[in-house]
C-alpha cells in the first residue's frame, strides 16, 4: 500500500483550526477548507511511486482491479476529503449523470472555455455527495415543507417578503417551491439586499431557529442566497451521522470538520452565497423542487466491526471502523481500491503506522491488515 502526501485546499470558507488541530500541528493562520485524497486531476494525492493519478495511469487494472476498470473505466472513480467548514459553501445542486452528460456537450458544441466563469458543467459525470461529521456539523439539506418555509419567513415580519409567504401558503408544493426561489433569485438587486438586510436583523433579534440565517448573513450580507437558504431544512449532525446529497438536492456546508466522499466531477450549479456566476434558468432545470427530510444516515453494523453509510451510489462506498484497545486485527483486503483514513487514535494499516489525517492507498487484492486503537475511514467502490 501507498502512504498518500495530500494537497490542502485553502478557500476562503476553510476552517484555520479544525484540520490542523486533527493533525497536531500549529495552524498557520490561513484558511485550510479541503484535504483532498485521491487522483483527480486538479490535485492528485502523492506517494512514493509518483502521483496517485500518474501510478494509476501506469496500470489501471493491477491498481484498480479489472471489475472496477470495467465498471468505471481507467481512473479512480471516487475523491475522498477532510472538510472543514469555517464559514457557509455556497448553496448548490449537482446534475445527475444525464443532464451532466446533456449540458457538458452542450458547453463544448458552443465553445464554452473549461475555465470560463460562466461554464456550469467540467465534465460530464454526475456528482453524488456523503459527508460523514468528524465533529458536529451544520448545513442545509433539501427543501422544507412550504408551510414551514412560510412560518419562518412569516415570523421576520418583514413587509418585502409577504408575497413570497402567500405563494408558499397558496400554491401546490412544487410550485411554490419554483415560484418563490425564481422570484429571489431574479429579483432587482439593490431592493433584494435591502430585504436580506431586514431578514437578518429580525433573525438575529429572533434567534432560535432563525440563528443560523442570521449568521449566513453575516458571512453574505445581502445576497439572495440568504433567503433561498431559508427554505431549506437545516440540520445538525453529531460526529458519525452523515448526509447523502443527490442530484437536484439543493443544499450547503455551514460549519464543522467532516469527511466527505464523492463521484469524481466538479459539476456545480450555485444558488446563492458565492460571488461566482449563477446562471438562474440552468439551475431552475436542475433543482428538484420537492420537500423531504434531510435523512440523517446513522452507519449500518456489517461483519468484522465495519460500519456501513448506505446510499445508491456504487462510485463510492464509505464505512468506518471504531477499534477499541487490544481488538483484534482485522483484514480489510478486498478486490476494489481503497483509501483508508485515520481520524482519531493511532492505527497500523500493514507496514503504515497512521495517525490523525494520515491516509493511504490499497490497491486491489492487496493485503490490508490493519489494528490499533482510533477510527479508520474506509473508501471503495461498488462492482
Amino acid at each position: 500500500m501507498d502512504r498518500l502526501d495530500n494537497t490542502i485546499r485553502p478557500y476562503a470558507w476553510g476552517s484555520t483550526t479544525a484540520i490542523p488541530h486533527l493533525l497536531g500541528v500549529e495552524p498557520s493562520g490561513e484558511p485550510q477548507a479541503e484535504m483532498w485524497m485521491g487522483a483527480h486531476p486538479g490535485a492528485p494525492s502523492r506517494t512514493g511511486r509518483g502521483t496517485l493519478s500518474a501510478v494509476i495511469d501506469a496500470d489501471p487494472e493491477r491498481e484498480l482491479g479489472a471489475e472496477a476498470v470495467a465498471r468505471f473505466g481507467p481512473r479512480l472513480p471516487f475523491l475522498l476529503k477532510l472538510l472543514a467548514a469555517g464559514a457557509p459553501l455556497s448553496l448548490q445542486v449537482h446534475p445527475d449523470l444525464d443532464q451532466a452528460r446533456e449540458g457538458y456537450a452542450d458547453e463544448e458544441r458552443r465553445g464554452v472555455p473549461a475555465d470560463a466563469p460562466q461554464r456550469n458543467y467540467k465534465d460530464a459525470n454526475h456528482k453524488p455527495e456523503l459527508i460523514c461529521a468528524v465533529t458536529e456539523f451544520d448545513g442545509l439539506c433539501g427543501f422544507r415543507a412550504p408551510a414551514e418555509a412560510a412560518a419562518l419567513l412569516a415570523a421576520l415580519d418583514v413587509d418585502s417578503l409577504k408575497p413570497y409567504v402567500d405563494l408558499l401558503r397558496a400554491r401546490p408544493e412544487e410550485a411554490a417551491l419554483r415560484e418563490v426561489l425564481t422570484a429571489i433569485l431574479t429579483a432587482d438587486p439593490e431592493e433584494m439586499a435591502r430585504t436580506v438586510g431586514e431578514a437578518a436583523t429580525a433573525c438575529a433579534r429572533l434567534g432560535g431557529d432563525h440563528a443560523p440565517y442570521a449568521g449566513i448573513a453575516h458571512h453574505y450580507p445581502g445576497d439572495p442566497g440568504v433567503l433561498a437558504a431559508m427554505l431549506l431544512n437545516h440540520v445538525r449532525l453529531q460526529p458519525g451521522e452523515a448526509l447523502f446529497l443527490g442530484a437536484g438536492i439543493p443544499h450547503a456546508y455551514l460549519n464543522g470538520l467532516g469527511v466527505e466522499i464523492m463521484a469524481n466531477s466538479d459539476n456545480v450549479l450555485r444558488c446563492g452565497l458565492t460571488p461566482k456566476h449563477v446562471d438562474v434558468p440552468e439551475l431552475l432545470r436542475i433543482v428538484r423542487f420537492e420537500a423531504a427530510d434531510p435523512g440523517v444516515l446513522r452507519p449500518e453494523a456489517a461483519p468484522d466491526g465495519e460500519e456501513v453509510y448506505e446510499t445508491p451510489i456504487d462510485e463510492f462506498r464509505l464505512s468506518r471502523y471504531v477499534l477499541p484497545e487490544g481488538a483484534p486485527a482485522h483484514d480489510l483486503t478486498l478486490a476494489t481500491p481503497q483509501i483508508l483514513l485515520c481520524t482519531a487514535g493511532s492505527v497500523r494499516a500493514g507496514e503504515e503506522e497512521l495517525t490523525p489525517g494520515q491516509s493511504v492507498f490499497v490497491p486491489a487484492g492487496e493485503k490490508a491488515e490493519v489494528s490499533g486503537t482510533g477510527t479508520l475511514f474506509r473508501a471503495t467502490v461498488v462492482v
